[in-house]
């Protein structure tokens, strides 16, 4: 496992993931805030707009209908009136309660050149006209700074005639713009009841005011949330480093581990959770590369083991071919009987060679799970197709045979075959050949067919057991090499009894015999 090469890559990860952290926060911060201003934004606007529009109102209904009515029967002529400027809201009185004609100014009394009484209205920062029932459009008041108010839409000022005193409510108010193209508030009154129309009032005022105080609320709300994000960076840094803390300690202690210390185990971390987790998947990993490096290892010395124990195997028959051919180039040849005695141990040896490879081939077809099938059968039935073949093999041997009917079960013929003779020669090699017995049976049991080999011999003891299956592994070298073995067919055996899903043990008494058991699924 390679080291970091200095603590700076560490540093830089370590900021990374805080910056990204502390990026991600405040966004999702900021994202809400933004949305959290609009939305006061609006309904700061909405409710702002709904005041002025109820205050104006006010100060409409603050008169009584019937003044706006006879000013407009004086309005007539559709001529506008030009006000003085005053306070607040007022309208002149007639002189008497029967001179309808003449108006005085304020309490003065002034009439006009036609006898009219010319009247004083005045709203601060607003405009009132007066819309007859035939849509005749009259200025009642004076503005300065104002531009010729907005007209509405004929059927927006018929609407509001026939909606009748009452209506539309204190919150009504239109968005209209005047002739200057100047945004501006708009609130009708009608001067009739239930519906019976009369004329109406309207009075506008500009929003320039409303949106300063608008855009003024919404910079103070973008100032204030700078500064709340500025305090979270700063609130954040610390409490990011802290948190983090646990991880920069399992880091630095990932990078001092190496091959040769997969055994260090990473502490147990309660909180955060996830922290914790990944504590524990470290060491679960660790755990399984040492199993990986000790299965490696092992797997490298059986390889060498073997690798070893082939070239010695090969080189013994060929070394003896060898010492044959040198015999016969010195002149062995010329002698009948040493060319035949040679002949017959080069037959022997190169047969003995043979069979090696042979073993060899079929332990590589083996590990890689090829060559071997498995079909239903009755492994009964073909166990007594080699009982003349094992009799033979036994020679004076005692041979016992119990083979019920109906042991189906799922195997390979042949391969099955070959282990039964494997097993059966091994037997015959450890049994006397006057007193042995080998016995072969087959039992049923839990989902299994149990094949039992078994023989009165020598018997394995206890420190071989474990090894009878190992490739070229011998518990008596001397006797084996006698009879030509290699230590392979166990092996084989085992190789064969794998593939088919099954399994294979040994039980052994020194002295009083050995049984081998296959297992086969049952079927």
């Amino acid at each position: 496992m390679r080291r970091a090469s200095g603590g700076a890559p560490r540093t830089q990860l370590k900021g990374s993931l805080r910056l990204q952290l502390l990026s991600r926060s405040l966004l999702v911060v900021a994202v809400l805030l933004v949305f959290i201003g609009l939305f006061q934004y609006v309904l700061m606007r909405k409710f702002t707009y709904e005041n002025k529009a109820s205050a104006l109102r006010s100060q409409i209904l603050s008169l009584p209908p019937d003044i706006w009515r006879d000013r407009q029967g004086h309005g007539a002529s559709g001529v506008d009136r030009t006000m003085k400027s005053g306070f607040g809201l007022g309208i002149g009185k007639p002189q008497d309660e029967d001179d309808t004609d003449g108006w005085r100014d304020g309490e003065t009394g002034q009439t006009d050149a036609s006898g009219e009484m010319r009247g004083r209205y005045y709203v601060p920062d607003a405009t009132v006209v007066l819309i007859g029932t035939d849509l005749s459009f009259t200025t009642l008041s004076e503005w300065t700074d104002q531009a010729e108010p907005p007209r509405l839409s004929d059927e927006t000022y018929q609407s509001a005639m026939n909606s009748g005193e009452g209506e539309p409510g204190g919150a009504d108010y239109r968005i209209a713009k005047d002739a200057e193209g100047r945004e501006q508030l708009v609130v009708l009154r009608s001067l009739g009841k239930d519906g019976q129309g009369s004329g109406v009032i309207q009075i506008s005022t500009g929003t320039e005011e409303l949106k300063r105080t608008l855009n003024g609320q919404l910079l103070m709300f973008g100032a204030l949330s700078l500064l709340a994000l500025f305090a979270g960076l700063l609130a954040l840094l610390p409490v990011l480093r802290r948190t983090l803390t646990p991880l920069s300690e399992l880091v630095d202690k990932v990078e001092r581990i190496d091959a040769g210390n997969l055994d260090e185990q990473f502490p147990a971390i309660a909180k955060p959770v996830e922290i914790g987790r990944l504590s524990a998947s470290f060491n679960g990993m660790l755990s399984r590369l040492g199993d990986a490096f000790e299965t490696e290892k092992e797997a490298k010395e059986h390889m060498r083991q073997f690798v070893a124990d082939a070239s010695h195997e090969l080189r013994t028959p060929l070394t003896s071919i060898h010492g044959f051919l040198e015999v016969l180039l010195r002149g062995a040849s010329n002698n009948p009987e040493q060319l035949e005695r040679a002949l017959r141990s080069m037959h022997g040896e190169s047969e003995r060679l043979r069979k090696l490879v042979g073993d060899l081939l079929t332990l590589a077809k083996l590990d890689q799970r090829g060559g071997v099938h498995a079909v239903r059968g009755n492994l009964s039935d073909t166990l007594r197709e080699m009982e003349p073949q094992l009799r033979m093999l036994a020679g004076a041997r005692e041979v016992g045979f119990a083979l019920p009917e109906g042991m189906y079960c799922l195997y390979d013929p042949d391969k099955i075959k070959q282990v039964v003779l494997n097993l059966f020669h091994n037997a015959v090699q450890h049994t006397d050949a006057e007193e042995g017995a080998i016995t072969l049976s087959i039992r049923r049991s839990d989902g299994h067919v149990h094949l039992d080999v078994g023989d009165n011999g020598s018997g394995i003891d206890a420190a071989h057991l474990p090894h009878v299956f190992d490739r070229f592994y011998r518990s008596d070298s001397s006797r084996t090499r006698k009879y030509g073995g290699a230590g392979l067919g166990l092996s084989i055996s085992k190789s064969i009894v794998d593939a088919l899903g099954g399994g294979i043990g040994v039980t052994s008494e020194p002295g009083r015999g050995t049984i081998f058991t296959i297992l086969l699924l049952e079927a």
